[in-house]
C-alpha cells in the first residue's frame, strides 16, 4: 500500500494503491507519522504504481504540501501516467506543486545527486 524512504531532508513516498476516499486517510496518517518522526523538509511522491486518484487524493497531497511548507520545504510529484497528469493539471495542483518525469529528477531537485548516500526504508 505504501513505501516510505528517507534520504537526509527528503522523504520519498511511494503509494501502490488507488487513492480514493477509502485509502487517502490511511495514507495521510502513515505519511504524517513518518514525517513527524523525521527531520525531513521535502516530500517526493512517486506515482509509478498509482493508476487512479480522486479528489480525496488531491486533498491529501495539498495537506502534505502544507506540512512540508511549514518546515521550509516543498513537495514534488514524479512518474505520473497520463490520467494522473490530467488530474494534476485540471485540479490546479500544477500551480503549486512541481512534477517531474522521474523520481530521480525530483530527488535531484532537493538533494543534488540522489545516487549519493543511501535511503532509509519503511513500509506502511
Amino acid at each position: 500500500m505504501l513505501h516510505i524512504d528517507t534520504q537526509g531532508k527528503v522523504m520519498l513516498v511511494s503509494p501502490s494503491v488507488e487513492i480514493d476516499a477509502h485509502s487517502a486517510e490511511r495514507l495521510r496518517s502513515a505519511i504524517d507519522a513518518a514525517f513527524e518522526k523525521s527531520a525531513c523538509m521535502y516530500m517526493v511522491f512517486d506515482f509509478s504504481q498509482v493508476r487512479f486518484m480522486d479528489s480525496s487524493g488531491i486533498g491529501m497531497l495539498i495537506g502534505r504540501y502544507k506540512q512540508a511548507e511549514k518546515r521550509g520545504g516543498a513537495l514534488a510529484l514524479a512518474n505520473m501516467g497520463d490520467e494522473m497528469n490530467r488530474l494534476y493539471t485540471i485540479s490546479g495542483l500544477a500551480k503549486i506543486i512541481k512534477s517531474f518525469p522521474t523520481t530521480q529528477d525530483a530527488l535531484a531537485t532537493f538533494v543534488g545527486n540522489p545516487a549519493q548516500g543511501g535511503m532509509k526504508h519503511a513500509n506502511a
